[in-house]
């Protein structure tokens, strides 16, 4: 029985991570568009701060990308994604 138990919690913590750490981030255009998406739905007033800091990361993942620059790209889709997801 315990041994069932533990089982069981190990695979649900194994394979219930959360779909962005599923889908590893990209830089390209769709990633762009999703996330910019995500960040028009942000209606909340609570969360404006958020929002603005993850617009200024949205900005510099798409002057990194226009430049070739995947690596500092994918940082700040990154960034913006931690920003959007915080809690107020």
């Amino acid at each position: 029985m315990i041994r069932t138990l533990a089982t069981a919690t190990l695979l649900t913590l194994a394979l219930g991570t959360s779909a962005y750490a599923m889908d590893p981030m990209k830089c390209d255009d769709d990633s762009m568009m999703k996330m910019q998406t995500e960040m028009d739905a942000m209606a909340d007033p609570m969360m404006k701060d958020q929002k603005e800091m993850a617009m200024k990361d949205m900005d510099m993942a798409k002057t990194a990308m226009g430049a070739g620059k995947t690596d500092e790209c994918v940082m700040h889709m990154d960034n913006a994604m931690k920003e959007m997801m915080k809690k107020s």
